[in-house]
C-alpha cells in the first residue's frame, strides 16, 4: 500500500525526516495489522479523511488510489454516503476535490446515475434498508419511542439517510456500512450512533477483527485518542 504515499512529493522534498516516518507508519507497520483488502482499506482511508476535514490528503491519496483497486464509481458512492453522517458543510469540499482529480485522471464526468429510488418509494426502501441493517422490533420501538414533535428526524432517517444512499448501486452493504462505521469512529463524540452501527456492522458479517482492522488502518490519520475511544466500542459489542 505503500504506492499510496506517492503524492506526498512536497513533504518528501522539504521534510524528509517525518515523510519517512510517517511512511514507515501509515503505509506499512499498520497493515500488517490489518486483514482489509486494499479494497477496503482504500475507502476507510478516504472515508475518514473526509471526516477529518483533509481536503489535500484526501486528494493526493485519491490520485494513487484510482491507479490502483478501486473505481470512480466507488469514489462517488464513498462521497454521497458520506453526507448524511458528516454533512454536507464538511463534505462540500470533496465533491470540488473528486471533481478535479477526475478530471486530472480523464475521467469523463458525470459519471452514471446510481439510485434506485424516486420521491414516491424513497420513504419505504429506506425503511426497508433500517429493517435489514438493525432489525424491524428495533426500528418499530425507535419509531413508538420518538415524540411526536420530532417524529420528522426519524422520517429523516427513513428516506434520506436509508432511502436516497443506502439503496444506491456501487458499494455493497457491507461496504457502505463499514465506512459509515468509520466516519462516526472519525468524528468522534457519536458513541450511541458508533454502537448501532457497529451492532450493524456485525450482524451484516463485518466481524470484530475487520472493524479492529479498519481502526488499524485510519489510525494514522485519527489519532490514538479516537481509535481508542471506538476500539473500547468495538469491544462493548462485540464481546
Amino acid at each position: 500500500m505503500e504506492y499510496l504515499f506517492d503524492n506526498f512529493s512536497r513533504i518528501q522534498k522539504n521534510d524528509p525526516e517525518f515523510h519517512e516516518i510517517f511512511k514507515n507508519f501509515a503505509f506499512n507497520e499498520v497493515f500488517e495489522y490489518s486483514s482489509l483488502t486494499e479494497k477496503e482499506s482504500i475507502l476507510v482511508i478516504l472515508a475518514s479523511l473526509i471526516a477529518c476535514q483533509s481536503p489535500k490528503a484526501f486528494k493526493k491519496i485519491l490520485l494513487s488510489a484510482l491507479d490502483g483497486d478501486i473505481t470512480p464509481d466507488q469514489v462517488k458512492e464513498l462521497l454521497y454516503q458520506s453526507v448524511p453522517y458528516v454533512g454536507f458543510g464538511r463534505a462540500h469540499n470533496f465533491f470540488g476535490v473528486v471533481i478535479k482529480v477526475f478530471d486530472k485522471k480523464g475521467i469523463e464526468l458525470p459519471l452514471a446515475n446510481r439510485s434506485n429510488t424516486n420521491t414516491q418509494n424513497r420513504h419505504q426502501k429506506g425503511h426497508e434498508v433500517q429493517e435489514r441493517y438493525f432489525g424491524s422490533e428495533m426500528i418499530r420501538m425507535m419509531n413508538e419511542n420518538t415524540p411526536e414533535d420530532q417524529k420528522h428526524f426519524n422520517r429523516f432517517l427513513e428516506g434520506f439517510c436509508f432511502g436516497d444512499f443506502y439503496t444506491r448501486d456501487g458499494l455493497n452493504d457491507n461496504e457502505r456500512e463499514l465506512i459509515t462505521f468509520v466516519f462516526i469512529a472519525t468524528l468522534g463524540g457519536c458513541e450511541n450512533q458508533l454502537r448501532a452501527h457497529t451492532q450493524a456492522n456485525v450482524d451484516l458479517g463485518n466481524g470484530k477483527e475487520k472493524l479492529i482492522s479498519a481502526l488499524t488502518v485510519i489510525m494514522p490519520y485519527i489519532g490514538f485518542p479516537r481509535m481508542l475511544n471506538a476500539l473500547s466500542i468495538v469491544n462493548e459489542i462485540c464481546d
